[in-house]
């Protein structure tokens, strides 16, 4: 799985959870607003283009951060 897809996948994830969080709180006809107004903003036309417009302009940085384990300033 390339980076953008782990990324894409990480995001579905939690935009799932977040959907259903607000089908259990909200009456149908606002989730659906909601729901909406969530993918718009998140889905395929919204911050995942917005990711894959990133990704495909610094390719030099795909997977190639340094560990998490890294301490800033640390020696190399």
């Amino acid at each position: 799985m390339n980076p953008l897809e782990a990324l894409i996948a990480a995001l579905n994830a939690r935009m799932n959870h977040v959907l259903l969080v607000a089908e259990a709180a909200l009456p149908q006809s606002q989730f659906q607003a909601f729901r909406k107004i969530a993918l718009d903003q998140f889905g395929r036309s919204g911050f995942q283009r917005d990711l894959e417009k990133v990704l495909s302009e610094h390719p030099e940085r795909n997977g190639m951060g340094r560990p998490i384990s890294a301490k800033k300033g640390g020696v190399p």
